[in-house]
C-alpha cells in the first residue's frame, strides 16, 4: 500500500514478528535512506499486530489483505497489485518469499485445487463486519478468533475484551 504494509505471518516463536520488524527498521531503513539520500524513520509509528486464531480468520485476513489495494482503488483486481501474494496463492506463481501455510494447503488435495479454491474465496467481498473486526483487533491488539481463545488470552493478559459476533464465513464458533 502507499502508506502501510500488511503481513500475515506464522512466527516460529513469540518474538519472531518483533525481531523481523526490528531488523527491517535497522537494515531496510538504512538502505533506503542511503539510496535516496534522506534521514529519519520510514514508519509513521510502531507496528501493530494481532493474534489470528482459526482457519476462518486466517483466510478472512488473507482476503482482507489481498483485496486492500482493490478497496483503495489502486488496482481493479488483486492479482494486478505487484506487492501481493495473491498470484502465488491463486495461480502458483513462485515469488521466492511466500511459504504455503498449512491452512492454505488444506484448501485442496493438489496445487490446482488449492489455487481454484483460493480464487473462489475472492468471488465475494469480505463482509464489512469482518473488515471491521480485523481492523478493530489490529488497532486494539486484540485476538481475532474464537471466543474461548479470546477469553484464554484475555485472562492471561488481564484484558476484558470479549467478542461473541458471527464468524467471518457464517460457520459457528
Amino acid at each position: 500500500m502507499t502508506n502501510h504494509v500488511h503481513l500475515l505471518l506464522t512466527p516460529a516463536d513469540s518474538d519472531a514478528a518483533a525481531c523481523l520488524m526490528r531488523a527491517l527498521g535497522q537494515r531496510y531503513v538504512r538502505y533506503f535512506n542511503d539510496r535516496y539520500r534522506r534521514t529519519g524513520t520510514l514508519w509513521e509509528g510502531r507496528f501493530r499486530s494481532t493474534i489470528v486464531d482459526t482457519c476462518h480468520y486466517f483466510l478472512a485476513c488473507s482476503r482482507y489483505i489481498e483485496r486492500n489495494p482493490v478497496r483503495a482503488g489502486i488496482v481493479d483486481d488483486p492479482g494486478a497489485y505487484p506487492w501481493s501474494s495473491y498470484r502465488r496463492n491463486a495461480f502458483g506463481e513462485n515469488d521466492g518469499i511466500v511459504t504455503a501455510h498449512a491452512l492454505y494447503t488444506s484448501l485442496g488435495g493438489d496445487s490446482e485445487a488449492r489455487h481454484a479454491a483460493y480464487r473462489g474465496l475472492f468471488a465475494t467481498e469480505v463482509p464489512p463486519v469482518v473488515v471491521a473486526e480485523i481492523r478493530t483487533a489490529t488497532r486494539g491488539r486484540h485476538t481475532l478468533g474464537m471466543t474461548s481463545y479470546h477469553q484464554a488470552v484475555a485472562t492471561m493478559y488481564g484484558d476484558s475484551q470479549d467478542s461473541d459476533g458471527p464468524s467471518p464465513d457464517g460457520i459457528g464458533r
